[in-house]
C-alpha cells in the first residue's frame, strides 16, 4: 500500500468544501498519510492533522464568521489582521507545534520580499496557518524569523509538489478553483480576493497535473467572501467528491 499524501488548495470561504471531501475520504475508510494546505487548505489540513474529525472541523466551521477571523490593525501594510485565526488554531488544538502533528503536515506561505516559498513543516501551526491565510492587501503580513510572510497562494496554491517531497506515494488533490465563476464584485473585499485568485488560476492549472487524483468540486454558485454558505459548501464538497471517488475508485484502488 503506497502512502496517501492530501493536498488541500486555497479558494477563501470556498474552502469550506474541504470538509465535505474529508467526509467522503472518511466513508472509503482512505487513511491520510502526509496532508499538506495553502491560505484556508492550511487552515482545515492543520485541524485534521491534530486528530479532529470531519464533524468536528464541521462544527468549528459552522459557527465562523468574517470578525472571528478578522481584526482591525494600524498596520501600513494592511487594514486588517488574521490574529483571530491563530487564536482559533489555539483554542481547537491547544499552542501546538507542527512537529507534534499526528498526520505530517506541511503548510505553504510566501516571503513577500523575495518570492520565496515558506514551507512550515515546525514551529507553532497558529502562526504557519496565519502566514499561509494572509491575502496580500488585505491582512497584514505575518513575521516568522524576519521573514514578512503572505498567503501560499502566490507560490503553491494546491500543495502537490510538497507532499510528494513529504513522502506520499499517491496524491489526492483538491482544487476549489477550477470550477468557480467570477461574478461582479459587492465590495472592496471581494475586489481584492478575485484579483488574487486570476493571479493564480493559471498556476493551478499546471500545479495540478501532478495529481494522481484530482478533485474539483463546482462551486461555481458560490462567492468567495460570503461565511452564510459554510454549510451549503460542505455539502457540495461531499457530493463532488462522492461522485468523483465512486467514478474513479478502480484507477484508486489499482495504484494504491
Amino acid at each position: 500500500m503506497k502512502n496517501i499524501g492530501l493536498a488541500l488548495g486555497g479558494g477563501a470561504v470556498l474552502g469550506a468544501a474541504h470538509i465535505g471531501v474529508l467526509k467522503a475520504l472518511n466513508e472509503r475508510d482512505i487513511k491520510i498519510n502526509y496532508i499538506t494546505g495553502t491560505s484556508i487548505g492550511a487552515f482545515v489540513a492543520s485541524l485534521f492533522a491534530f486528530k479532529k474529525t470531519w464533524e468536528e472541523i464541521e462544527m468549528i466551521a459552522s459557527e465562523l464568521k468574517w470578525m472571528d477571523i478578522t481584526g482591525i490593525t494600524m498596520s501600513k501594510f494592511a487594514l486588517l489582521s488574521n490574529e483571530n485565526l491563530g487564536e482559533l488554531i489555539i483554542k481547537y488544538i491547544g499552542d501546538k507545534n507542527i512537529e507534534e502533528a499526528t498526520i505530517p503536515l506541511g503548510i505553504i506561505a510566501t516571503d513577500i520580499s523575495t518570492g520565496e516559498k515558506i514551507v512550515f513543516d515546525k514551529g507553532s501551526v497558529a502562526k504557519a496557518v496565519m502566514a499561509s491565510t494572509c491575502i496580500p492587501g488585505i491582512y497584514k503580513p505575518i513575521e516568522v524569523d524576519g521573514k514578512m510572510l503572505v498567503d501560499g497562494g502566490i507560490v503553491e496554491n494546491v500543495p502537490i509538489k510538497t507532499v510528494q517531497q513529504m513522502g506520499a506515494e499517491f496524491v489526492i488533490a483538491v482544487d476549489l478553483n477550477a470550477m468557480h465563476t467570477y461574478q461582479k464584485p459587492n465590495n472592496i473585499l471581494d475586489i481584492i480576493i478575485n484579483s488574487f485568485h486570476f493571479l493564480i488560476l493559471q498556476k493551478d492549472t499546471l500545479e495540478t497535473k501532478n495529481a494522481d487524483l484530482l478533485i474539483q468540486p463546482d462551486l461555481s454558485q458560490f462567492n468567495r467572501s460570503d461565511t452564510k454558505q459554510i454549510q451549503e459548501l460542505i455539502k457540495k464538497g461531499y457530493v463532488d467528491a462522492k461522485d468523483f471517488l465512486d467514478s474513479n475508485s478502480p484507477n484508486f484502488y489499482y495504484n494504491v
